[in-house]
């Protein structure tokens, strides 16, 4: 699955300002552990969904979508979030993730688009413009 998506609908910009004045010196090397840590759970969630295991798709899902919001990521927070909540509903009811599916089929995708958009934004080297409806971050 393909996941339509724009600048606008991957990252809250208040969010990431907001994340940046907040972390200050330590945004970008917060950020390098988000990439390191989201490369890790994304495959771990692939890797327990091609086992069936909805056991270990909770933690890193859960991870991501912290991590994610943090840096005002929403639609991969979601996706994160929807992964851990039916993975959880079922480790409660000893179901297989197929549900999940979607989700995480989405996940990788959703995950290299944000962080390359993160990345760009963030960039001591791109000139800054004032974007309409959107402040310079």
């Amino acid at each position: 699955m393909a996941v339509e998506t724009s600048d606008a609908t991957l990252i809250d910009w208040n969010m990431l300002s907001a994340a940046r004045v907040e972390l200050g010196a330590n945004f970008v090397r917060i950020l390098g552990y988000f990439r390191e840590d989201g490369e890790k759970s994304v495959a771990t969630i692939e890797a327990a969904m091609r086992a069936g295991n909805a056991a270990a798709m909770v933690i890193p899902a859960h991870t991501l979508k912290g991590e994610s919001a943090q840096f005002g990521a929403e639609m991969l927070s979601a996706h994160a979030e929807a992964i851990e909540s039916i993975a959880r509903d079922c480790v409660e009811n000893h179901d297989a993730p197929e549900e999940a599916l979607e989700h995480v089929v989405a996940l990788r995708g959703l995950f290299l688009q944000t962080l390359a958009l993160l990345e760009r934004e963030t960039s001591p080297l791109v000139e800054r413009r004032v974007a309409f409806g959107r402040r310079v971050i």
